[in-house]
């Protein structure tokens, strides 16, 4: 059976190196904010959904999502992300 931690590290870059991670338990549904550096020094995030899956013959599987997010581009995905909770927060507080 595949554990979150084989999951988060299928397909990473070689040339990565992790510097800071957190994952979110969200009901059925696991979420990584991975933070990692280039050969370079540079800093970039991969945001990356986890669905557990069970087989047909009752293995489990994960479907992921992984959007890569670069440093050129923090600022304005942090203000539109922003934007959109705020948003939310004030048509539909009691989401919060």
């Amino acid at each position: 059976m595949n554990t979150f931690e084989d999951f988060r590290k299928s397909g990473e870059n070689e040339n990565s190196e992790e510097v800071y991670s957190k994952s979110i338990r969200a009901g059925h549904r696991t979420y990584f904010f991975d933070v990692k550096s280039t050969r370079g020094g540079d800093y970039y995030l991969t945001i990356t959904e986890s669905r557990r899956k069970l087989g047909k013959d009752g293995s489990a599987t994960f479907d992921k999502h992984k959007i890569y997010l670069y440093k050129e581009d923090f600022e304005k995905f942090h203000n539109g992300l922003d934007e959109v909770v705020n948003y939310i927060k004030v048509h539909k507080p009691e989401f919060f």
